[in-house]
């Protein structure tokens, strides 16, 4: 999928809702876990009930991996489930991976080529040689880390380095790279007073920003000052969606609140 394809989306469907499956199987409905496969059952109820009103879902890999083979399995389903039934949706590996170059290539490979998502993100911290063999992928993209929602993002990426903020220099070098059109970034919404100086250096480029809901993100303050000419946001929401009920109707209360944001955004959208 293309920036363009996933700003038409944004528009037809007045969201820029990604919705996060992050599952634990502590977490989720007891009668799901009779299911031959109750991560992907679990997946399966809450995709069918909300993809309507998102543009994206973004599983974090550690989820599967967690529970060995099985759960990679689960997430091969899950992926494959929404690229044949809902093709129109953009498809993120929360992967945060990053290592030298030959790795890379073989990371990318796993998630572009076999698992067929649209993007992973990744972490920048080796340099251009790690991110590179991401970026070389056409029409997939890569979402590097830029400034985290966690408290430990204080201990280096706000850090100056010669005068500038560390994760700055991080959003300009990476500009320079091979195919940095392909680069979406991280940008936690815990951080928004932050969005408007980011906004200085990539004005365009889509930021994924995790952090709204459970973490205590603002999305209004998120929208003030990081919304562009082509929208170039993709506002994650996990807990506060995935696990608003624990009973059967689990799915329905995750589309009532994948709803409340949604109408939220198509404020924002039509302001």
């Amino acid at each position: 999928m293309t920036t363009e394809q996933l700003e038409f989306q944004i528009r037809k469907k007045k969201s820029f809702l990604c919705i996060g499956l992050d599952v634990d199987l502590n977490k989720i409905p007891k009668h799901l876990l009779k299911e031959e496969d109750p991560i992907f059952s679990f997946n399966k109820a809450i995709i069918d009930a909300t993809h309507h009103l998102c543009v994206a879902y973004k599983p974090n890999t550690a989820f599967y991996e967690a529970y060995g083979i099985k759960g990679w399995k689960s997430l091969e389903k899950t992926i494959n489930y929404l690229n044949d039934k809902y093709p129109d949706i953009f498809t993120i590996a929360d992967a945060k991976r990053g290592d030298i170059g030959n790795t890379s290539t073989m990371y990318a490979k796993a998630f572009f080529e076999d698992l067929a998502f649209d993007a992973v993100t990744v972490a920048p911290y080796m340099g251009k040689d790690s991110v590179e063999p991401f970026l070389a992928f056409k029409d997939k993209h890569t979402i590097m880390l830029a400034l985290t929602s966690n408290e430990g993002a204080f201990d280096f990426q706000t850090k100056k380095v010669e005068g500038k903020e560390l994760y700055k220099q991080v959003l300009n070098t990476s500009k320079s790279w091979e195919n940095s059109k392909n680069l979406m970034y991280v940008v936690g919404a815990t951080k928004a007073e932050y969005f408007a100086e980011i906004r200085k250096i990539i004005p365009t480029s889509f930021l994924l920003v995790p952090g709204v809901g459970a973490q205590g993100g603002n999305l209004q303050d998120v929208c003030k000052y990081g919304l562009s000419e082509n929208i170039g946001l993709l506002i994650n929401s996990s807990r506060g969606i995935i696990y608003a009920s624990k009973n059967e109707h689990f799915a329905n209360e995750a589309a009532k609140k994948a709803l409340q944001l949604q109408q939220q955004m198509e404020n924002f959208l039509i302001q």
